[in-house]
C-alpha cells in the first residue's frame, strides 16, 4: 500500500523553542519537518501544526508555522483532544438544498474531498506524537509516521513510541518515502522541485 497524495493530509507536532534544544538530533528533526512541509505545499496537502502550551514551551518555528494552515494550541498532550479531527475532517453537509427539505428528511453527506490519511510527525515522539496518532486512528483515521522527522529527549523513548505505533496499526515511513510516494513518478510536475529540496 502506497501513499495517496489526493487522500493526504500533514500534521505537525510541537516543534517548539523551548522544547527542541532538549531533543535528540533536534536539528536533522526539524529539518525533516520543514522538508515535508515545504513538500507538502507543493503538492497542495494541507498542513496543520499544533503547539502544547506555547506560553510554556514557546511556539513552533517561524518557518514552520507560515507553512501551516492553521496552528492548533493544545492543553492536551494528544491533539486530537482539543479539536484536531474536526480540522482534519469537516463536517457533513446535508444532501439537498437545506431549505427545501425538513430537517428529519436531510441526509448528512462525507465531504466527497475528504482525506482521511494522515501523516505525522513531532515532538515528543512518545508523548504528544504518540498520543496524538494513536487517537488519530481510533477515529479511523489511516495513520502514516514519519521517523525522520519524530524525535524525543532519549532515542529510547523514540525507539518505544516507534513500535507501540506500529502495533496499533501506524505505517512507519520516512520523509523520503513519503516524497516518492505523493510523486509516483520522475514524470511527476512537482518532481525537479521535490528533487532539487531533498538534494
Amino acid at each position: 500500500m502506497l501513499l495517496d497524495v489526493s487522500e493526504s493530509q500533514l500534521v505537525l507536532v510541537d516543534y517548539q523553542s523551548r522544547l527542541m534544544p532538549a531533543i535528540a538530533d533536534a536539528p536533522f528533526v526539524l529539518a525533516n519537518a520543514l522538508l515535508l512541509a515545504r513538500i507538502a505545499k507543493l503538492m497542495q496537502v494541507p498542513v496543520w501544526g499544533t503547539e502544547q502550551c506555547p506560553d510554556k514551551l514557546g511556539s513552533n518555528p517561524p518557518e514552520l508555522r507560515d507553512l501551516c494552515r492553521k496552528t492548533l494550541v493544545k492543553q492536551h498532550f494528544s491533539a486530537v483532544a482539543d479539536g484536531l479531527g474536526d480540522w482534519l475532517r469537516p463536517p457533513a453537509r446535508p444532501a439537498g438544498n437545506a431549505r427545501s427539505l425538513p430537517k428529519h428528511l436531510q441526509k448528512p453527506v462525507s465531504p466527497s474531498n475528504e482525506r482521511g490519511t494522515i501523516v505525522v510527525a513531532g515532538c515528543e515522539a512518545h508523548v504528544c506524537l504518540l498520543q496524538t496518532a494513536l487517537e488519530l486512528l481510533e477515529e479511523e483515521f489511516d495513520v502514516w509516521v514519519v521517523t525522520d522527522a519524530c524525535g524525543s529527549r532519549t532515542e529510547r523513548n523514540r525507539d518505544a513510541a516507534f513500535d507501540r505505533l506500529a502495533g496499533a496499526g501506524a505505517e512507519l515511513v520516512t520523509t523520503e518515502m513519503v516524497a516518492f510516494e505523493w510523486m509516483r513518478s520522475a514524470d511527476h510536475p512537482a518532481f525537479r522541485e521535490v528533487q532539487a529540496l531533498i538534494k
